[in-house]
């Protein structure tokens, strides 16, 4: 089969790999009928993040079972399922407590010896556990397949920001990060009541994106001007809610500026850079919590998912490239460059 594979700073390559195959009893091998490239996955492609070279790179995906180990008793081939980025056993501790990512078996798609979402198939681990079924009218749909897509990383882990920032009805939401996870941050505000969202974003198309997800005002700016516009906006408090979805020092730093005293940050961009631009004096006095981390989505998508099927939740629109499998170094440098937002893969 044909795969993605990294094998240095920005040298992606599309090359024949070995087929996915059953090699335990609870195993399936699912075919990828649509991936997509994600911003995490920018760190690897930029060099800031270590692969081994002939890695496999990927982590969203859903597609067709084709073939199921005879332990599998809740899919069958032609089954439409949906993968969080993750696999998890669903029961060892932490994934009765909803945390599969911190599963002892678990294990991300694309590490060493696993496959990658952005290839022809993909052999996924305790299917029974990792794997959530999917209406197979969806096939036929674009729009919802593109939707139901987003399940395997970024609205989930939209949503675990906007719990970990505490966002309730009525309250006052800021967003960092005008990424797709930035954005699903706002479809989650909104999902969860917040009367106010603020979106932080200097690129218009995205910040159009944010205000039709929900977003009641915008702020083009960054660092200490942000804080300040935020704080103009809100009366000199800040957001009770703030949602860090970049994951560098100056993004954490003005999450911290912008939350209300008594607020909470969730954070859930990858972290990279030179710090954490934290400062525990200013959160102890000010009585800010912060919560986030890999966001578990495989315990996220039996709530999120009917809300994405019945239209109530659209991610679609945060996917604004489409490329064929042989096109993925190609979306890779869109979205290096900023010329696309995220890139959807039709293998």
């Amino acid at each position: 089969m044909r795969a993605t594979t990294i094998h240095a700073p920005f040298d992606l390559r599309v090359e024949e790999v070995p087929d996915a195959r059953v090699r335990e009893p609870t195993d399936a091998v699912v075919r990828v009928v649509r991936a997509c490239i994600c911003g995490s996955d920018l760190w690897a492609y930029r060099g800031e993040a270590e692969r081994q070279p002939g890695q496999r790179i990927g982590h969203e995906f859903l597609g067709v079972v084709e073939e199921a180990g005879h332990q599998v008793t809740g899919f069958a081939p032609g089954d439409l399922v949906v993968a969080p980025f993750v696999w998890s056993d669903g029961t060892c501790e932490f994934c009765v407590e909803g945390l599969q990512t911190s599963c002892p078996q678990g294990g991300f798609w694309g590490s060493p010896g696993s496959d990658g979402g952005q290839g022809e198939a993909v052999r996924v681990p305790f299917a029974d556990a990792t794997l959530v079924g999917l209406p197979a009218a969806a096939l036929s749909d674009e729009r919802l397949l593109t939707a139901l897509l987003a399940l395997s990383d970024v609205l989930g882990t939209g949503h675990h920001a906007a719990l970990g920032a505490g966002v309730t009805k009525g309250s006052t939401v800021a967003v960092v990060g005008d990424g797709a996870v930035g954005l699903c941050g706002v479809l989650a505000a909104r999902r969860l009541g917040a009367e106010r969202i603020i979106a932080l974003g200097r690129h218009r198309v995205r910040t159009d994106i944010a205000r039709t997800f929900g977003a009641t005002d915008v702020v083009a700016a960054r660092g200490d001007e942000a804080v300040a516009a935020v704080r103009e906006l809100t009366g000199g408090h800040g957001a009770h809610a703030v949602i860090e979805a970049v994951g560098t020092e100056e993004s954490m730093r003005t999450a911290v500026g912008i939350t209300r005293d008594g607020g909470a940050v969730g954070y859930v961009g990858v972290p990279h850079g030179s710090g954490t631009g934290l400062d525990l004096g200013v959160m102890f006095d000010r009585n800010i919590a912060l919560r986030g981390g890999v966001a578990p989505v495989r315990a996220y998508i039996p709530e999120l998912l009917p809300d994405v099927l019945d239209g109530t939740v659209d991610p679609s629109p945060v996917f604004d490239m489409t490329v064929g499998l042989d096109g993925v170094p190609e979306g890779y440098r869109a979205m290096d460059g900023r010329t696309a937002l995220k890139v959807l893969v039709k293998p």
